[in-house]
């Protein structure tokens, strides 16, 4: 069934909305009052220019040349100077999802009508969506405070004719892109490659689906745990409401009670003093690990919420003040330490998902299941380099975890002499979440392979749910094979199922 419109431009877009533009290609439609404010945003530019008005973005140079002025005659030459001279990223392209959110929150960001920029500049990029040219663009190069420059250059090329784009996926010149999708170039008038290049949709784009998978990654945390716990005949008195009742942060609340929803029914889980006191940590801490993993991801999706409603390039026009004023908005601070909180957030929930792994295939600790979860343990290693293969991505996590926000290189003649490295920091958070989904594929794949050993037929409910699921993709290992296929599968239905939507019918996932 095809995606309901999202409109853009009224200031409330969600990150529900940015990926179903992304992702499940909704078709974008800008709001006409939204049209008609940045025609009379524009009109007021096209005055301050024939006052010859000296103002930074129309009739000066950039940055350390921001007092150099620039003649009326020169002004179409110095827009698009500017969006070749700042093409400088590096590396892999972004991914075409990731592309597409960039260029949805920079229609919606100049829709809000604070960027003078002309509304048929602004409609192509959303007809460029619409119509699925994707521009390429380098992940690397920005450093997050001017703006994301260099990777917005490479978007702002394809809309003059240049650069690359794909086209239904086809990497082609940018011009031809356009051609083969029935669009016309521009050519940029004041002000408008500033427009175009000088905000945070980098960061902020990559940020919102790294949050988004990471919600979603927090729910699949505790069916991991669950499963574990029933796997290894875990305490259900630590998931008890009356404990997380006298400490009510919100999201330890949350993931208790997802525990014992998925659990419930459950003749795995066992009482307190029935087989033991009390469980390990990364058993018993799962609802306030994870709840708090949850919270900081709460706080972090407000967040990007309000970056991808805000206007963030330079100078910003004020019409009715008749101002316009250099600030600072394109600072990516902001983002940058949302960005390294996900980072740390999704880090935690793969190193506690690790650790259970441990206990799940170590015989020593594993109530009584095969060593390695292997009936033929020496001749077969089962799963022993599973743990292997999850605990060198947490070990890589750790690395990638270290903030990006406490770096600061002054650049373009010390004018800018702090930069918030807020795209580095989005980037490694987006890896760390897929390396998260990595981990606790292979701990639903452990958890279900114990399963084997004791009896599904006594999982609760959602465990049940659970089991089912991962047998009908993977079949349990009876003889040694390779399991790098299998964790990628698991990996990737994860990532794809909304599992509190999916399992709404047998447990109540919040």
């Amino acid at each position: 069934m095809k995606e309901t419109p999202v409109m853009v431009g009224g200031g409330e877009m969600t990150i529900e909305q940015v990926v179903r533009v992304s992702r499940n290609y909704a078709e974008v439609d800008i709001l006409p009052e939204s049209v008609a404010l940045m025609k009379r945003t524009r009109d007021y530019v096209e005055k301050l220019l024939d006052e010859q008005k000296v103002v930074y973005g129309l009739t000066t140079g950039f940055g350390k040349f921001s007092d150099t002025y620039i003649s009326g005659k020169d002004v179409q030459t110095l827009q698009i100077n500017l969006i070749r001279s700042h093409a400088c990223g590096i590396g892999a392209p972004f991914p075409i999802e990731v592309v597409r959110a960039i260029m949805l929150l920079r229609v919606n960001a100049l829709a809000l009508g604070y960027s003078g920029i002309r509304p048929e500049v602004v409609l192509l990029l959303a007809d460029m969506l619409n119509r699925e040219v994707t521009p390429v663009i380098p992940e690397k190069g920005s450093l997050g405070a001017s703006g994301d420059l260099a990777p917005l250059s490479h978007l702002a090329l394809v809309l003059v004719g240049e650069g690359e784009a794909y086209y239904h996926g086809e990497r082609l010149p940018g011009g031809q892109a356009m051609a083969m999708a029935g669009l016309v170039p521009v050519t940029l008038e004041a002000k408008e490659g500033l427009a175009l290049i000088n905000g945070t949709q980098v960061m902020t784009a990559v940020g919102t689906l790294a949050c988004w998978d990471a919600l979603n990654l927090a729910n699949w945390a505790d069916c991991a745990v669950s499963l574990t716990s029933e796997a290894l005949f875990g305490v259900r008195d630590a998931f008890h409401a009356s404990t997380h009742r006298i400490r009510p942060h919100p999201g330890q609340s949350r993931s208790a009670a997802n525990i014992r929803a998925l659990t419930s029914g459950s003749r795995l889980m066992t009482d307190q003093g029935e087989k033991r006191v009390q469980d390990a940590y990364s058993l018993r801490c799962a609802p306030q690990v994870h709840g708090a993993s949850r919270d900081a991801l709460a706080y972090i999706a407000n967040k990007l919420e309000i970056e991808i409603n805000s206007a963030t390039d330079n100078p910003l026009i004020f019409v009715d003040e008749d101002r316009v004023i250099s600030g600072g908005n394109f600072h990516g601070q902001p983002i940058a330490l949302a960005m390294d909180h996900l980072s740390i957030s999704a880090a935690e929930l793969a190193n506690i998902s690790e650790r259970r792994v441990e206990r799940l295939v170590n015989p020593h600790l594993n109530e009584s299941l095969p060593p390695f979860l292997t009936t033929n343990g020496g001749l077969e290693s089962g799963f022993m380099i599973a743990q292997y293969a999850a605990a060198a991505v947490v070990s890589e996590n750790k690395s990638l975890a270290h903030p990006a926000s406490v770096d600061s290189i002054p650049s373009s003649g010390n004018q800018e002499d702090h930069v918030s490295m807020g795209t580095i920091g989005a980037r490694k958070a987006r890896q760390i979440v897929d390396n998260a989904y990595a981990v606790l594929a292979i701990e639903l794949l452990c958890g279900a392979q114990a399963v084997d050993f004791r009896d599904p037929k006594l999982l609760g409910l959602g465990t049940t749910w659970l089991y089912e699921h991962c047998r009908e993709l993977i079949p349990a290992v009876t003889v040694d094979r390779i399991l790098s296929h299998d964790f990628e599968i698991i990996a990737e239905w994860m990532k794809r199922t909304n599992i509190a939507e999916a399992m709404s019918a047998v447990a109540v996932i919040q």
